[in-house]
């Protein structure tokens, strides 16, 4: 399903393929030989996302984008199944695998892995050619790639990231989840006059 929104259509090359339950909406653009199979969601929420060629989005992926996070992906990547990737720049020959998720402003090097439910976190830089083992964590700029059970690790590197006002606006001390739903759901709300696309 292609959706229009906040005055942009998806653009989709026509040698790609878009499964007919994957959503696709606003300022996306698909690029040649491209694969978005069922139940993939590719939402631009108000920065654009980029699909470069002949690339994967396996089923029930999610790809956003947010007004201050755009999302590019380069050429023959491979985005796996229930994968979520939300703002961030994945280079070319990437593989994100099932249950990986990349957050905002992190950038993944060309030819690296993100292994079965990695996680990459915001304003994380994974170098070229580098693997995120399977259920680990990579954090920092450069990536500090560590097991989840360094949790103490993983926080010492990623609080002063501040996930609040990086994502949602609000300093740490004064983010509660009523000002963060408040807020999504004034943002969220400009899906209500989405048109179907072309």
């Amino acid at each position: 399903m292609l959706i229009k929104h906040l005055g942009h259509a998806p653009h989709i090359d026509p040698t790609a393929y878009v499964a007919p339950n994957a959503v696709v909406c606003g300022e996306v653009t698909v690029g040649p030989g491209c694969r978005i199979l069922f139940g993939a969601q590719v939402v631009a929420e108000g920065g654009s996302i980029r699909i470069g060629s002949e690339c994967i989005v396996m089923e029930n992926a999610v790809l956003r984008s947010t007004p201050r996070h755009s999302l590019a992906i380069g050429n023959n990547c491979l985005i796996g199944p229930n994968a979520h990737l939300v703002g961030c720049t994945v280079e070319d020959e990437v593989f994100v695998a099932t249950g990986a998720a990349v957050f905002h402003s992190a950038r993944l090097g060309k030819g690296c892995e993100v292994r079965i439910n990695g996680v990459v976190h915001l304003l994380t830089h994974v170098p070229a050619g580098a693997t995120v083992p399977i259920g680990w964590v990579a954090v920092g700029n450069p990536a500090k790639i560590l097991p989840s059970s360094e949790h103490e690790k993983i926080w010492e590197v990623q609080q002063p990231l501040n996930f609040p006002l990086a994502v949602y606006g609000f300093e740490r001390s004064e983010a509660d989840m009523v000002k963060i739903t408040r807020r999504l759901s004034e943002s969220l709300a400009s899906h209500s006059s989405d048109e179907p696309g072309e």
